[in-house]
């Protein structure tokens, strides 16, 4: 190679070095982006997911959701309107109205008739400005079991012997804002699974929906605003296990205790309230396999002057 061909080469490669530069380092900064590096508090999006479907015995059928909230320590209220729709046939069709941070999953369904076929459920959130959709439909590969009953899918053995628990639920209707509402759950069960194989365990749902195998929840540690404590999970002792969230409502809703055992029959807890409004709280109670949803609606006055 001559000294004149070599002197053009090596100016050019150094040139393409410096370009490549910026370029990789950008596709660095856009994958740490999307692996989940960048955590926010608040400002982000609410995704909502469709989960899969399950055959009822009626032959209709039912189409499971949940949601991602962006947001590492923000709780949202949307309500059912233009921002928080489900359609066809809504914009109600039974969906929360307040979101919990990160990963929910499976938290209600919608019911379609048995001639559904390939038509499709939509789910729209707007959050922040930010509009989000989940499509629902009926393609094969998306059975699950239910979530309620572990069973379907092919389940067997335990599961399919046992029975989810009955679940009532009790409190006043109305109160102020400033008051403390006390919830009575009282719950009765087949005793399937046995005690002996349950013991102690760690609610790491706590104040949160029961997404009770959530890894998301041990991994939320915000970095780009000042952290915000958050109460530490409880641990709950007993085979049948009650939780309280807020399913709608315009604010944070907090449970004295957000888990609690209902072993002997009755789980009490308390509940203290942010705002004033109509609110909609759910109680989940499982015993490990099977899981039974029960709400209570309930009209919170603000202040008096």
């Amino acid at each position: 190679m001559s000294i004149r061909i070599r002197r053009f080469i090596q100016p050019a490669l150094i040139t393409l070095a410096l370009i490549a530069i910026p370029v990789l380092a950008g596709a660095q900064q856009k994958e740490g982006s999307l692996s989940g590096n960048i955590k926010y508090n608040s400002g982000q999006s609410v995704q909502p997911i469709f989960e899969g479907w399950t055959k009822a015995p009626d032959g209709s059928y039912q189409l499971y959701f949940g949601y991602l909230n962006r947001n590492h320590v923000e709780e949202v209220a949307v309500p059912v309107g233009a921002e928080n729709k489900i359609e066809p046939g809504g914009p109600d069709r039974g969906q929360p109205t307040y979101f919990y941070p990160r990963f929910n999953r499976q938290l209600f369904y919608v019911s379609v008739p048995a001639d559904f076929g390939k038509k499709e459920i939509v789910w729209t959130l707007n959050v922040h400005g930010q509009t989000e959709r989940a499509v629902g439909w009926l393609r094969p590969d998306w059975e699950i079991a239910n979530p309620l009953t572990g069973t379907g899918s092919g389940r067997g053995g335990e599961n399919s012997k046992n029975e989810a628990p009955k679940l009532t639920v009790a409190g006043p209707q109305r109160i102020g804002v400033t008051d403390t509402l006390t919830l009575t759950a009282t719950v009765t069960d087949d005793g399937i699974p046995p005690a002996r194989s349950r013991g102690p365990r760690g609610n790491p749902a706590a104040n949160r929906p029961p997404a009770f195998d959530n890894p998301e929840f041990k991994a939320t540690t915000p970095t780009n605003v000042p952290q915000v404590e958050r109460p530490a999970p409880p641990r709950v002792t007993g085979r049948l296990v009650v939780t309280w969230f807020v399913w709608r409502g315009p604010g944070a809703v907090v449970f004295t205790p957000p888990a609690v055992s209902a072993d002997t029959g009755n789980a009490v807890a308390a509940a203290t309230f942010t705002k004033p409004g109509e609110y909609v709280l759910r109680a989940r109670v499982t015993d490990g396999l099977a899981a039974t949803l029960q709400d209570l609606k309930v009209v919170v006055a603000g202040a008096q002057q």
